[in-house]
């Protein structure tokens, strides 16, 4: 059997795919690339992800960082890795839509670069699989191509641009080595579970909800007819496995969103009925809304990044057709959101006053 090495562990995305991986039986063995400060930490997944009972795949931490030459491997270790693994996955980057630009460029585009001069060196390479983001798009709107990779007039954070930029460099190696781009929408907690390891994305209007539910009714943000494109983890996980073993998938850039998603009105009203008991009532103008959050005391209050905000009135819908043409041989399908929300916000009830979920507001 083959064996694969997976960035961006100990990660939660990292994390499901291995579980996932060894359910699956993939492959005999699987190495994480893991920075040295995070060995205790990854070690603690490790034996957490053992206790499924699938002992056939081994898991082996190999230190390293992908801003360094060589992917920062020890040169033995790295010699040993280009002989035998056979398929690559990229999912180490900083998720954080409030990064900074300079740490984003460092691990996202300029970690991407050094780790792609590694990649070729794999003799036995049957694929490499990089997670992107749907949101490369940027601020273009209307219906975004999984064939299209075009520089938008600008970006709504640092996240989305240091992601594009990557993917830029990604896209050149489909000339020369088996590649499959995965985009995925904004990623939630398992649909049928809820489980997740931090609350950020779409448990940003969810911490804002929960964090006013005591007032006597809760407004609408604005006026939108947009559309919020959320998947959950599981279905994220299950689909990139299926293409990153699928021929029909190399070479190809592949949208893991949400064919029919909801408009962004929909969910939060969805939200506002699961945490409240009510529906909302009312409409508070966004500028007024952008303008609160903005104050740093009024968004640590509420626990939610101001550029969550941007979200709400981008119209814009992912065509889906290539992932699902693939998808469908493998019965795979998204989730529906709305129906899905009760097991979401119960496992963020159960987990909202524990800080290890929420991502620190600055």
């Amino acid at each position: 059997m083959s064996s694969a090495l997976i960035t961006g562990f100990p990660g939660f995305l990292a994390k499901n795919i291995i579980k996932e991986l060894r359910k699956q039986d993939a492959y005999s063995k699987i190495y994480v690339l893991v920075l040295p400060s995070q060995t205790g930490l990854a070690e603690k997944m490790i034996a957490e992800i053992y206790q499924d009972q699938h002992h056939s795949q081994t898991i082996e931490i190999i230190e390293g960082d992908i801003t360094l030459p060589d992917a920062g491997i020890i040169k033995n270790t790295l010699e040993k890795l280009r002989d035998e693994v056979e398929y690559i996955w990229h999912l180490a980057a900083i998720y954080d839509l409030a990064v900074p630009k300079e740490i984003a460029w460092k691990v996202n585009v300029h970690g991407t670069e050094m780790f792609n001069r590694v990649v070729p060196q794999f003799s036995k390479l049957k694929r490499y699989t990089y997670f992107s983001t749907a949101y490369v798009a940027g601020l273009r709107e209307g219906k975004l191509l999984e064939t299209e990779l075009i520089r938008p007039a600008g970006f709504k954070n640092h996240y989305e641009e240091t992601k594009y930029e990557a993917e830029l460099l990604v896209e050149k190696l489909k000339e020369t080595i088996p590649v499959t781009i995965i985009r995925p929408g904004i990623v939630r907690g398992h649909s049928q579970t809820g489980e997740t390891i931090k609350f950020d994305g779409p448990y940003f209007f969810v911490n804002m909800i929960s964090n006013l539910r005591k007032l006597p009714f809760l407004p609408y943000l604005g006026k939108s007819t947009a559309c919020i494109n959320v998947v959950p983890s599981d279905y994220i996980t299950k689909a990139a496995i299926y293409c990153s073993h699928s021929e029909e998938a190399i070479g190809k850039t592949l949208h893991l969103t949400d064919p029919n998603p909801y408009p962004v009105e929909e969910v939060y009203r969805a939200f506002v009925k699961e945490l409240t008991g009510k529906y909302p009532k009312g409409r508070l103008p966004l500028p007024i809304a952008k303008t609160a959050v903005a104050l740093s005391p009024v968004r640590k209050f509420l626990q939610v990044e101001k550029e969550t905000l941007d979200y709400l009135t981008w119209n814009a819908t992912f065509d889906t057709t290539n992932a699902e043409s693939i998808l469908t041989k493998g019965d795979i399908t998204c989730p529906d959101f709305i129906q899905t929300v009760p097991t979401m916000i119960a496992f963020y009830n159960k987990h909202k006053n524990d800080t290890s979920f929420h991502i620190p507001i600055k």
